[in-house]
């Protein structure tokens, strides 16, 4: 008697981790790139960055024809080292009407 109510218990317990809801996994490194505060910190450099690389940072923002933003962006190199706010790039898109939040995106990516 005292085997099979042993096995009942067991199997009670074993039921019941099945039901539990596991612990959410630890971050990876490149989950832990993707946030946020980690992609603002992550900008490339308008004056090196390739064309293939100013677009794909542009896709990972979200900007919507971020190959035809990537050639604007080529076509006014140099930026100065100093303009941080890259201001002379808002200027030079500005005349191609993007919305404030594609400018914003835009903006987001990159660094002189």
């Amino acid at each position: 008697m005292a085997a099979v109510a042993a096995t009942i218990a067991l199997s009670a317990a074993a039921c019941g981790s099945a039901t539990e809801t596991p612990a959410a996994a630890p971050q990876t490194t490149a989950q832990a790139a993707a946030t946020p505060a980690a992609k603002a910190a992550a900008k490339i450099s308008a004056n090196t960055a390739t064309e293939d690389q100013i677009t794909a940072a542009l896709r990972g923002a979200g900007v919507a024809n971020p190959g035809h933003w990537a050639e604007e962006v080529m076509e006014y190199r140099p930026y100065d080292s100093t303009d941080t706010n890259m201001d002379r790039l808002r200027q030079k898109l500005a005349k191609y009407n993007p919305g404030a939040d594609t400018m914003s995106k835009i903006l987001s990516v990159l660094q002189p």
